[in-house]
């Protein structure tokens, strides 16, 4: 785990992990420096699969969180979301491993933070940092690392 990650986790309070841990151990590390709301992904065995829900959910300060790690192809992505979680304020989602922060046509904001430890096909590895006050989403930063 990068030491800017982890010194960002102890500035939270809350850390949202989209899934592909890979280890146990990274999520057992995370929670040490933080309260961590994650989901599995298909990179993850059985053992944080037993641990980690597919979808989980959490209000943040009057904002409705969800977390998964699959949406799909890009194409069609926030019209597919707004129907598969009308419920939600703002949805974190992973697999790519790519950025990306929109919003619906209903309002909801998508957000994929890209990976700290598995840039893929990008020039950096990243990871997102926001705040959330007076039940709004604020100051969503993508942060490089």
């Amino acid at each position: 785990m990068p030491d800017a990650v982890l010194k960002a986790a102890d500035m939270a309070d809350l850390v949202i992990h989209a899934g592909d841990w890979v280890a146990a151990s990274v999520l057992d590390e995370l929670e040490q420096h933080a309260d961590v709301l994650g989901v599995w992904g298909n990179n993850d065995g059985a053992d944080l699969r037993g641990r980690l829900p597919e979808v989980a959910r959490r209000v943040i300060d009057g904002v409705r969180f969800a977390v998964v790690h699959e949406t799909g192809q890009a194409s069609g992505r926030e019209m597919r979301m707004d129907a598969a979680y009308p419920d939600v304020d703002a949805l974190v989602f992973g697999h790519s491993h790519i950025p990306w922060d929109t919003v619906t046509p209903r309002g909801m904001r998508l957000l994929n933070p890209g990976s700290p430890t598995d840039r893929r096909r990008q020039p950096l590895c990243t990871m997102m940092m926001a705040a959330v006050d007076h039940a709004r989403l604020r100051e969503v930063d993508l942060v490089a690392l």
